[in-house]
């Protein structure tokens, strides 16, 4: 997130949340922390926020009621009612105790903080944030003991790796909130106790979100479908990655009919994706939109993961960025290897 400095942490409150399958305890705090020192507020304002994409938004959902989230209702009385912000805090460490009984869900940190003046988008907004931490590092302190220094060593928390978060601004109440979230540990599908049990949240379905899924779901196909049931070379699913991605870098609008043409081209792998596409919205219970506006930022975000590298043993890597004519590959009787040929017309 951009703009941190510009943010006011008005309060926070701290509580250990263990996992009740291993019979971890719930220990909830009496009192929010005393801000006094500016050093240790800053650090964790920046701890708390750099993490978060503010292009990337979700909004709390229900089943049957928005209304009977959990989650919601617990932060809509903190905006209401900030005198209630130790004991609303304290309830939300309980839900997300009775929330965390998977044998992988570690015990950590629960962070509440209340903020003003977050930037979204070009205006300021109040904000609740809830924060898990679940890594401990180990750290060595130096330290004076008389005429000479000694060396002891600490656990703590890495303030460059918040494990999860969730930062709720006080806008669109009526659909769900406008809500940012984290949750770099615990990825598996069986383990995502944080997004769907706890905050039950979906994204939002715009440009960043049908931009940034679509590439993902994508990138799966070519890595795993694609592989699976066609006959392809490494090298065909790589130029099958780059022509998504020169796709999405190069059209302001998508349009699944044009993409399929351009991209994927022959029918049966078309039918194939069209299915992929269907089993991955339902998988994860939401849709995307079959012609949306491009964004730029969640093109640059995917463009990261898109890898382009073709390894060969461990003696050569291969990167292609196009022309998929100009390699060929083959098998080489004599030598019982496999071999690659490439043309170029001169070296760099």
């Amino acid at each position: 997130m951009t703009g941190i400095d510009s943010v006011q942490l008005a309060s926070v409150i701290v509580h250990k949340v263990g996992n009740p399958t291993r019979g971890e305890e719930l220990k909830l705090s009496e009192n929010a922390l005393t801000l006094n020192d500016e050093i240790v507020t800053k650090l964790l304002a920046r701890y708390f926020l750099a993490p978060f994409n503010e292009n990337e938004h979700y909004q709390f959902t229900h089943l049957s009621d928005l209304a009977l989230n959990e989650v919601y209702n617990y932060v809509t009385r903190l905006f209401e009612d900030p005198k209630s912000f130790v004991a609303t805090s304290a309830l939300l460490a309980q839900f997300l105790y009775s929330k965390s009984t998977h044998a992988r869900v570690k015990e950590g940190e629960l962070y509440v903080a209340m903020f003003d003046n977050v930037p979204l988008g070009s205006e300021y907004k109040q904000a609740v944030g809830i924060f898990k931490s679940e890594t401990k590092e180990t750290f060595l302190k130096v330290f004076p003991h008389g005429q000479s220094l000694e060396v002891i060593h600490e656990e703590g928390i890495n303030i460059n790796k918040l494990d999860k978060g969730c930062l709720i601004y006080r806008n669109n109440q009526a659909d769900g909130y406008t809500v940012c979230v984290v949750d770099n540990t615990n990825k598996q599908n069986d383990t995502q106790y944080w997004i769907t049990d706890f905050l039950q949240v979906q994204p939002y379905t715009d440009s960043y979100h049908n931009t940034d899924k679509y590439l993902g779901m994508c990138k799966l196909f070519i890595s795993n479908e694609y592989a699976d049931k066609f006959e392809v070379s490494k090298s065909d699913q790589i130029d099958m990655m780059n022509r998504s991605m020169e796709y999405f870098k190069t059209k302001e609008q998508f349009s699944l009919q044009e993409f399929t043409e351009e991209v994927i081209h022959h029918p049966e792998v078309v039918d194939t994706f069209i299915e992929y596409k269907r089993n991955f919205e339902a998988s994860r219970n939401y849709e995307i939109e079959d012609e949306f506006d491009i964004h730029l930022s969640a093109v640059k975000k995917q463009a990261k993961v898109f890898k382009s590298i073709l390894k060969l043993d461990k003696n050569f890597s291969i990167y292609i960025h196009g022309r998929k004519d100009l390699i060929e590959r083959g098998f080489d009787d004599e030598t019982g290897r496999k071999f690659y040929k490439i043309y170029y017309e001169e070296e760099a």
